[in-house]
């Protein structure tokens, strides 16, 4: 069915439930006001720093958006970006546009100017909705773009090039629009990462929305009791493919804006968070915040929360081991997927398998998995190969891009760039990057085998390793350490740790610095070789 239909009937059956709330920590702590105090302040003053919405809210603004839309001229098949950061409208907005048959194009809140020109042409967006921090942006590019003809500001102070949402959507019905939508019709596009240049546009169907929901209730058994903890971005389908798992059984979720360790917590405590996905940094920064005591477990309730996962990137074991130390009753899980996959679960670890820490998983919940050498043939059990994956939530295609398209569709099986290797139980483990292996001396070197391993050093917050120009190797491995705060740590130690690494894996380069993510949490190693590649790093020296 259209994913549409999931709202309806939510709003049929849990009409007066809360389905969404948003808080905003930063706000709360500028008024100096607790979570816990509205009926103190007024109404407009608590709602800056929290708002919620009921399931029969979420579907009426919905369906008055699409109105809205419709009687601007949009029609089926028409595309329709957002650019907004995490909100309470946000959902809502991305409902709307769907129940008028067009295709939603959530854009990166990142974005240059450039970047969002660059995306809106490529998909061929018909309209814009955007937030008040993006105003600047989009009055540099709108009149360069001109197959966008409606442009909406959601917020204060509309700028005079667009129409007011917040003005207009009273105006609007809020009964469903009747337009007929199938499983087969266009849903989405997203755009991938771009950490590798310019990103593509990935496009979707309601049938692909779908099954996402159906692996990520199937993976992580949510029901209407549970309370989703969404705080990545909502333009990436990671967070709110997730959700989606919840969204499937009328599960509430929490928006929150604002990534500070304290700040997670007490939304965890306060608003009984049952389900918390976390990006690799985050998990970090809770974890060294409790060994520094900046946050002390004691002050929080959270009793209730019983899965904690991560995805998007490799996740270093020894992170894991220390995140139960501290909370040995979680569950855990990882799980892997792609934009081109619709987000998580086409590889998942499993909560019943957290003995298998390091790997990704087997085969998530109607999908197949193969590990392919460079004909697309299975290889030797135990080989490094391309992690290739077949399911009912592939892309269609990259949108008008059929040659990137078919280099990686092929046969009905997406072959993902990433290299993994299976071991005797089934279990898939990341190698790396098929782009990011470091070729040195004629030896193949896999990055994150290098950064799980530097991840086990106490000092070091997070590492990203790349490989440098040689003369004399071609290339070799440079580690970009990041150390953890009130740590110190030398060049000398870090080599003397590596010592336990065989030879040709040990980095022959170590630079303190950043290590670069974008919001997705993914490591944005070209952005790091192009800073490291020039001047003298070029003429790296080779440790003997």
């Amino acid at each position: 069915m259209p994913i549409t239909e999931i709202l309806s009937r939510n709003a049929g059956m849990y009409g007066q439930d809360i389905s969404l709330v948003e808080i905003n920590p930063e706000e709360q702590e500028k008024r100096e006001i607790t979570w816990r105090e509205f009926e103190l302040v007024e109404t407009s003053a608590a709602a800056k720093f929290r708002r919620e919405i009921t399931w029969r809210e979420f579907d009426d603004q919905a369906n008055r958006f699409a109105n809205l839309l419709l009687a601007r001229g949009i029609e089926k098949g028409d595309k329709v970006a957002i650019l907004l950061m995490n909100c309470l409208e946000w959902l809502p907005i991305y409902f709307g546009i769907l129940k008028t048959g067009a295709i939603v194009v959530p854009l990166n809140f990142r974005y240059t100017a450039e970047e969002i020109k660059y995306c809106l042409e490529l998909s061929e967006a018909d309209a814009l909705v955007f937030g008040p921090e993006f105003t600047d942006r989009v009055e540099t590019v709108f009149k360069l773009v001109p197959n966008v003809k409606r442009i909406f500001f959601l917020g204060d102070d509309c700028p005079s090039f667009a129409e007011s949402y917040d003005r207009l959507i009273p105006n609007y019905s809020a009964q469903a629009p009747p337009i007929k939508l199938t499983d087969e019709d266009d849903a989405a596009l997203y755009f991938s990462s771009g950490t590798t240049g310019f990103p593509k546009a990935i496009l979707h169907t309601h049938q692909s929305l779908m099954s996402a929901c159906y692996t990520e209730n199937n993976h992580h058994r949510q029901t209407r009791e549970d309370n989703f903890l969404c705080i990545p971005p909502l333009y990436h389908t990671g967070a709110k493919m997730h959700w989606f798992g919840s969204f499937l059984v009328g599960g509430k979720a929490v928006l929150l804006r604002g990534v500070k360790p304290a700040w997670i917590l007490k939304a965890v405590s306060q608003e009984k968070i049952t389900i918390v996905w976390l990006l690799v940094p985050w998990a970090q920064d809770i974890l060294d915040a409790i060994e520094r005591e900046e946050v002390k477990l004691e002050n929080y309730d959270l009793a209730q929360w019983r899965l904690m996962h991560i995805g998007a990137q490799p996740v270093p074991p020894s992170l894991i081991h220390r995140w139960k130390t501290y909370f040995p009753n979680h569950l855990y899980d990882t799980n892997y997927g792609l934009s081109e996959s619709i987000g998580p679960g086409c590889v998942h670890l499993g909560t019943e398998n957290i003995h298998k820490v390091g790997a990704i998983g087997k085969a998530g919940f109607n999908w197949q998995i193969m590990i392919a050498d460079e004909t697309g043939c299975p290889v030797v059990q135990g080989q490094v190969g391309e992690l290739v994956v077949k399911g009912p939530g592939l892309m269609k295609c990259y949108y008008n891009d059929p040659e990137a398209t078919a280099a990686v569709l092929k046969d009905g099986w997406l072959f993902t760039g990433d290299m993994a290797r299976m071991d005797e139980e089934g279990f898939v483990y990341l190698v790396d990057r098929k782009k990011d292996v470091i070729i040195s001396g004629g030896e193949n070197l896999y990055p994150v085998q290098i950064e799980d391993f530097l991840h086990g050093h106490e000092a070091i917050k997070d590492v990203a390793v790349i490989g440098l120009p040689d003369q004399r190797l071609g290339e070799i491995a440079a580690a970009i350490i990041e150390l953890k705060p009130d740590h110190e740590c030398t060049e000398d130690e870090i080599m003397a740790f590596c010592s336990a690494l065989p030879r040709y894996k040990r980095p022959r380069r170590i630079i303190f610095d950043v290590v670069l993510r974008n919001p997705t949490g993914k490591i944005e190693k070209p952005k790091l070789r192009e800073k490291y590649c020039g001047g003298s790093l070029i003429e790296a020296q080779i440790r003997n």
